[in-house]
């Protein structure tokens, strides 16, 4: 099934905290940072950010119109000058995992906005680690990557350029 990308509209916020809250339970397995708030939902604050700043791009992951996920890409003025693109977070439900519908999001990123990029992985996050490295190889996209602690956190980053 094809995959569609849609910028995430201010009116639609709550349905995009709904999703990271998923998506920050997930991360949550491989950092210890991350715990659920007393309202029993994982938090984040800066949501107003994503329409008030520019290169905050919030995006949905569709499949026939359906949510299925979302893309946060870091653009421009947002980012340091060596960079165009930053693919922030990328999550989708359990039940659209493994078939191959994150990739197909990815490469409508690419083909929209291309330019040099950076992603982020926690170390420990094996299945982001396996993901990228996948990317890379299918997209036959040439890398290099370093290790460096952020937020007192392990992590990979990648750079390259599509």
């Amino acid at each position: 099934m094809p995959v569609a990308l849609r910028e995430v509209l201010k009116s639609e916020k709550n349905i995009l905290i709904n999703l990271y809250s998923l998506y920050l339970h997930d991360l949550s397995r491989y950092t210890s940072t991350l715990d659920i708030g007393p309202d029993g939902i994982f938090e984040y604050e800066g949501f107003d950010q994503f329409w008030e700043v520019d290169g905050l791009s919030p995006y949905f992951i569709l499949i026939d119109e359906r949510i299925i996920g979302f893309i946060l890409l870091l653009e421009r003025p947002f980012l340091r000058k060596e960079y165009d693109f930053a693919v922030n977070d990328i999550f989708l439900l359990n039940k659209y995992r493994g078939k191959g519908n994150s990739t197909r999001a990815i490469k409508e990123i690419f083909h929209k906005k291309q330019g040099k990029y950076y992603v982020i992985e926690l170390i420990e996050n094996r299945t982001a680690v396996s993901f990228w490295r996948k990317i890379y190889k299918e997209f036959n996209i040439p890398y290099e990557e370093k290790q460096d602690m952020i937020d007192d956190e392990l992590c990979l980053i990648q750079t390259f350029k599509v």
